[in-house]
């Protein structure tokens, strides 16, 4: 059964859930960049079954960790369950966040949202190379064309607007994409931070197969083929 949510907490305390799977070359910048005086912070990591030392390193830097099922979506839907501050930070484990999230989180939770509001933050890659700048451009368009951002851009959403839309969906795929689009374009706030991800899988992958890859992938989403079958495809 999940903590009891009390409304008296302070607005400024946050749950940081972070979903990992054998992310021990990653976790420990990640969560020390998390580290803040300003915030009280409930940082969990929702594992989905690490062989390698991610529990013991998150362990070491005072996180909750958890056990879910192996899945992104399924995993995040887990931590947030086991939340109990009143908003929440979903954040990928080779995600750094700039450090100036502290004061950047402070101004969106006072500012006035009326409909409430989810922030996402400014994607940004590890890699001094063009081509990662070429991306970086062509997220900026996505997220202004057709409003979505995904999941390396963090999402930072109150505990009652995350209860309304409901959780995370189980899917092996597009868990961001799915819940943006309930939350709706009109209702996300791009911050200026930014979210500094591992290149490392567009390095591998090279960067225009990659991203016409995704780009395929969420073509076939949206035309309606499961994500279970496009997972199959996406590996």
């Amino acid at each position: 059964m999940a903590p009891l949510r009390q409304a008296q907490y302070s607005p400024t305390m946050l749950s940081i859930i972070i979903p990992t799977l054998n992310a021990a070359a990653a976790i420990e910048r990640t969560l020390t960049a998390l580290g803040t005086p300003e915030i009280a912070t409930q940082i969990i990591v929702s594992d989905g079954g690490s062989t390698d030392e991610t529990r013991s390193i998150a362990e070491r830097y005072g996180a909750t960790v958890i056990n879910a099922p192996k899945g992104r979506g399924s995993q995040l839907a887990a931590g947030a369950d086991r939340a109990t501050h009143p908003w929440l930070l979903f954040l990928h484990a080779d995600t750094l966040l700039d450090a100036a999230w502290p004061q950047t989180f402070i101004a969106f939770v006072a500012s006035p949202m009326t409909p409430p509001r989810a922030g996402v933050f400014k994607f940004t890659l590890d890699d001094p190379a063009p081509a990662a700048r070429r991306l970086e451009k062509i997220v900026v368009w996505r997220c202004r064309l057709l409003g979505l951002p995904y999941g390396d851009q963090g999402l930072l959403i109150s505990r009652q607007h995350y209860d309304q839309i409901g959780t995370f969906k189980g899917l092996p795929l597009f868990e961001d994409v799915e819940i943006v689009r309930r939350i709706g374009r009109h209702n996300i706030e791009y911050l200026e931070l930014p979210a500094i991800t591992s290149a490392v899988r567009y390095q591998k992958s090279g960067y225009v197969l990659r991203t016409l890859r995704n780009a395929t992938c969420l073509s076939l989403y949206f035309a309606g083929l499961s994500p279970k079958l496009i997972g199959r495809l996406y590996q």
